[in-house]
């Protein structure tokens, strides 16, 4: 059990890291020079505000207090049955901390699809009342606790349903509600430094080993057998560790082919976009399949995405940063493809976590792992996009969600936080602490020199 903990430990961090920076220089590099620090603000904001909740009322509300779920049947787990952190032992305060990271990186992901046009303020109490309202009761009943998942128990190993296609269905419909950027369209809008973003992906790849391999559930069979759970953590590792690799590299070269046949060109963005693809498919099912549902799941993932990241100028929504075409898209693939490609012989088939021990379609099963991971999917559309557009239209007609349009013109760094990333002038990156007060204090001392 030293291990384990030890492990847990080291994917917490990781999970961590997949917030700030990483998934703050993915995003930070995909937008323009002067919204790059204010797309860094909603990552780091995010991680805070969420933390704070989840140490006060979230825990409790997500997962009865104990980490076990609480299997009372109940569709909205009440923080008030057990205030904050209260019967928490010291050794589970490893997991707390596992479920924070993965609350707070949801709420983050929902920043890329409203990028550049957002008040920092309404961004904070967006993310205050989503994270209590959606995030906590959904996670409560698909992981194991509540009312839904008595119903119809599905499989999502590590988050694709919870965290992707959560935050992909809740950043749809606040693009929606908060209407596109100026220019959107006319503009062309190119990531401002692909260098930034591709170091983003790849910190998110690295991390992503935390997020699967960390996300291990073991059953009380197997680990009061003698030697079961050193020999189940050592295989369920292993073959989550290989699935989350196998289906990245798939769907990396499934979108650089799609882009190919698209534009005639395979770029950098594209490979990263393709590597968070494939990692979005893979999450829900790496303990499901086998090697070869993993390269199946990616090689579609990369193809899917990489074609849907389009349909949004043919709709009119401004997706900033692509969150619906590829944590919508990729975590709705990844749930449902476990229907298809599901095998008993993975470590959850093998630990009993299959609803009724049912293969997927194509190992043989019928449709009740596929109706089940429907369902699953079909529940976090309909309540985070439900209450999102709630939060959203409150919020819209309160106090507010966007930033005046000269203000977007003129960036939203300087607006929002009076500074700015890149400093051209050379008289530092503050416009209110940086190069101002360098060229007031420059004339001043000129100033002095002529008078003496």
């Amino acid at each position: 059990m030293d291990g384990y903990f030890a492990w847990m430990i080291v994917a917490t961090a990781l999970v961590l890291m997949m917030t700030v920076p990483a998934l703050a220089l993915f995003y930070g590099g995909m937008t323009r020079t002067r919204s790059v620090l204010n797309m860094m603000m909603m990552s780091f904001v995010a991680f805070a505000v969420v933390g704070v909740t989840f140490v006060l009322w979230g825990w409790s509300e997500g997962w009865g207090g104990d980490g076990a779920g609480n299997s009372n049947g109940d569709l909205i787990a009440s923080p008030f049955k057990m205030w904050g952190l209260h019967g928490v032992s010291q050794g589970n305060y490893i997991f707390v901390l596992f479920q924070l990271t993965f609350a707070a990186i949801t709420v983050a992901l929902i920043s890329g699809a409203i990028a550049d046009r957002v008040k920092l303020s309404s961004w904070i109490v967006f993310a205050a009342f989503w994270v209590t309202l959606v995030y906590y009761p959904i996670a409560h009943n698909i992981w194991g606790g509540g009312w839904f998942y008595t119903k119809f128990p599905n499989l999502d190993y590590a988050g694709g349903t919870v965290v992707h296609i959560n935050a992909g269905i809740a950043g749809g419909v606040l693009a929606l509600i908060i209407g596109p950027r100026v220019g959107f369209k006319k503009d062309p809008m190119k990531p401002h430094n692909l260098t930034l973003t591709m170091i983003g992906a790849g910190l998110l790849w690295f991390g992503w080993y935390g997020f699967n391999v960390g996300s291990m559930v073991f059953s009380d069979s197997t680990t009061k057998a003698w030697g079961g759970f050193e020999a189940q953590f050592q295989g369920e590792m292993g073959v989550t560790f290989m699935n989350t690799s196998v289906a990245t590299m798939c769907a990396m070269l499934g979108w650089l082919a799609m882009e190919r046949v698209l534009h005639g060109k395979a770029t950098s963005l594209g490979a990263a976009s393709g590597v968070v693809a494939g990692l979005v498919a893979i999450t829900p099912s790496c303990g499901a399949v086998n090697t070869v549902g993993a390269i199946v799941i990616g090689s579609l993932a990369g193809l899917v995405c990489a074609w849907a990241v389009g349909l949004k100028y043919k709709f009119g929504l401004d997706d900033s940063l692509d969150v619906v075409g590829v944590h919508l898209v990729g975590g709705i693939l990844g749930a449902v493809l476990i229907g298809f490609v599901g095998t008993d012989k993975s470590p959850q088939g093998i630990d009993g976590f299959f609803p009724s021990g049912t293969n997927g379609l194509f190992y043989g099963g019928n449709a009740t792992l596929l109706g089940h991971q429907l369902m699953g999917v079909l529940f976090t559309l309909v309540w985070s996009g439900g209450i999102t557009a709630i939060l959203g239209l409150a919020i819209k007609y309160t106090i507010g969600w966007r930033i005046s349009r000269d203000a977007e013109i003129e960036g939203i760094d300087a607006d929002q936080h009076g500074e700015s990333a890149y400093d051209f002038g050379g008289h530092g990156g503050g416009v209110l602490g940086g190069s101002s007060v360098t060229a007031a204090s420059s004339a001043a001392a000129a100033k002095e020199g002529a008078l003496a």
